[in-house]
């Protein structure tokens, strides 16, 4: 099974994702958590260049550097862990280009569509979770996290408010279009909630494998 968090940063997806591990491996399955972009050299290297770089990025540049980092990723990491039977979990994959570049950015989101489907070459997720926060909320996280890793935003950080609220509502868009299983969370609901929200959502796809 192949399971993705897609949200704005600042929604509560890492949290969510260790409890699921935990949750997963309390029942035994094998788990790998991966992140985008990253999980291997590669698309590691690219993260770097997308979120460290001072240079202003171009959207389009920036659009084809994450479809690269998840080609890389989908086909060195993800199919294979899939194959050996492992649950895959991954913080962001292909709804986060539509909702940033499209949504975000302003792009041409068929062109992603069509960009992204030649990057996962079929591979797409069993379950897709959005997590849905104000922005105000997301930004007010995100700033506590910075301050407790004593760092400054990354260069997507700094995109701006306006920014994230056409990111914020593409996602809502996706899900309203999807014909695949994506499930909206409200993400200012109690952790706990969530947690329960979650575990019950995989367990019955799990069920109906």
């Amino acid at each position: 099974m192949f399971i993705t968090f897609e949200g704005i940063d600042g929604s509560g997806k890492s949290t969510q994702i260790s409890y699921l591990k935990d949750w997963l491996e309390d029942k035994g399955h094998t788990i790998l958590v991966l992140r985008e972009p990253g999980g291997n050299i590669v698309s590691e290297q690219i993260r770097t260049l997308l979120l460290d770089s001072k240079e202003e990025i171009d959207p389009r540049s920036e659009l084809l550097l994450f479809t690269a980092a998840r080609a890389q990723l989908v086909s060195k990491v993800i199919r294979p862990a899939l194959k050996q039977g492992s649950i895959v979990i991954c913080d962001r994959y292909i709804d986060s280009s539509v909702a940033y570049q499209g949504y975000g950015r302003g792009l041409p989101v068929n062109d992603i569509h069509l960009i992204n489907a030649f990057a996962i070459n079929g591979l797409v997720p069993d379950i897709t979770f959005i997590f849905d926060l104000p922005v105000e909320d997301a930004a007010l996280r995100a700033g506590f996290r910075s301050t407790d890793k004593k760092s400054s935003p990354d260069r997507m950080e700094q995109s701006g408010e306006e920014f994230f609220k056409k990111t914020k509502e593409g996602y809502l868009k996706i899900a309203e279009d999807a014909n695949r299983r994506i499930f909206v969370v409200q993400a200012n609901e109690q952790v706990e909630s969530i947690r329960l929200q979650v575990c019950s959502i995989v367990d019955t796809c799990l069920k109906s494998l």
